[in-house]
């Protein structure tokens, strides 16, 4: 008996021994951990999800050249569908691309991870002006990565004028025209943005009264609507389906490099104003890959080739000399100060959130 207890003893020292050993080394590998040395390692995968047509492929190739990572890349169509997935319990995800609002949105809901800025030595590329967003401040949670606003896609040969006012797409006299031959974005926020906007609200309106004006704008406006598209409608521009697209910037430029009947506009009432982040789930399999990952895409060269190919504005500042001069100095791109103080950030709207998503259920919900 004393030969068996002594033997329990021992083999209970062991483990005890074995699990103060892996507290010490970071417990279980969970994809960034280091080797011998203790350094971290790169994961073999890294899983992007993205909005369409956002990253230059040549990018995604260079990345896993130079460090052999391979990347896998989903899309999503919006800001609220990416934000379903991921409370859905989506856990694959390394890197992924929320705009502003819903950067906060994220924050407060605990679906962030922590950024380690040592990890990220290129932030200091960055314009000032994007160094510490109001939405995210210190970038504690995310990077920006490229910026623009949402205005009005046209073909410029089938209207005899500029359509510079959101009323070319609420304005009876004005859309009905081009009824069957216009777009709105399929996104809940920027739709309500819009028509805030012509209504002369704010875009972060949380007044139910004003809300309710702009769900029975949006409600008629669908007699002149041909879809709601946030994937193909500056396609549908170029194919000669629609005449006028709510948009962002860099969707129309894309297909006005290849159409030049293709171009976009600001309204003069002002506009959403925007930042597409980079960030990292808290369930995210690889950290450490989706910093370097991140890091790798605010170097210079590589900024200014996703600008190039998206038709964005960069929030680089070291980017600026690689950026095409056509991109640069275009205006509705990289708006004069005069046009900037007329944009606004789309804000989380806390507790009016739900009565966005009520009205917007029920715009989509009515006929035609």
């Amino acid at each position: 008996m004393e030969k068996r207890l002594t033997g329990y003893l021992c083999v209970s020292l062991l483990a005890l021994l074995a699990l103060v050993v892996l507290v010490a080394c970071g417990g279980a590998d969970d994809g960034d951990a280091g080797g011998d040395s203790g350094e971290p390692e790169l994961a073999s995968e890294l899983h992007l999800y993205n909005w369409s047509e956002y990253i230059d492929p040549e990018v995604l190739t260079m990345f896993e050249d130079e460090f052999g990572v391979h990347v896998i890349e989903d899309t999503f169509a919006n800001n609220e569908e990416l934000l379903a997935k991921l409370q859905a319990g989506a856990s694959g995800y390394d890197v992924i691309v929320p705009s502003d609002y819903m950067v906060t949105t994220m924050i407060t809901s605990g679906l962030l991870a922590e950024l380690n800025h040592d990890n990220l030595p290129n932030l200091v590329n960055l314009d000032p002006l994007f160094a510490d967003p109001p939405y995210d401040p210190g970038m504690v949670y995310c990077v920006p990565y490229l910026w623009g606003t949402t205005g009005i896609g046209y073909n410029a040969d089938a209207l005899d004028q500029v359509p510079d006012s959101w009323a070319y797409l609420f304005d009876p006299e004005l859309a009905a025209p081009y009824a069957g031959q216009i777009t709105m974005l399929n996104d809940e926020r920027e739709a309500f943005a819009a028509a805030l906007k012509y209504l002369g609200y704010s875009v972060n309106s949380t007044v139910e009264e004003e809300l309710m004006q702009a769900r029975d704008l949006l409600i008629q406006q669908k007699a002149w609507i041909y879809a709601y598209d946030a994937e193909q409608y500056e396609d549908l521009l170029s194919a000669d389906e629609t005449l006028l697209a709510h948009g962002w910037s860099g969707d129309v430029f894309m297909v006005a490099e290849e159409d030049e009947r293709i171009w976009y506009v600001i309204p003069q009432e002002g506009a959403v104003i925007w930042a597409d982040n980079l960030c990292i789930p808290r369930s995210a399999p690889s950290q450490y890959t989706a910093e370097v990952f991140i890091n790798f895409l605010l170097r210079p060269d590589v900024a200014a080739m996703n600008s190039n190919f998206t038709w964005y504005a960069s929030p680089n500042a070291e980017a600026t000399e690689l950026i095409d001069a056509e991109i640069l100095a275009e205006p509705a791109i990289y708006p004069p100060p005069e046009v900037m103080e007329q944009l606004e950030w789309l804000e989380d709207v806390g507790e009016a959130a739900p009565l966005y998503s009520r009205f917007w259920t029920e715009v989509r919900a009515a006929g035609p």
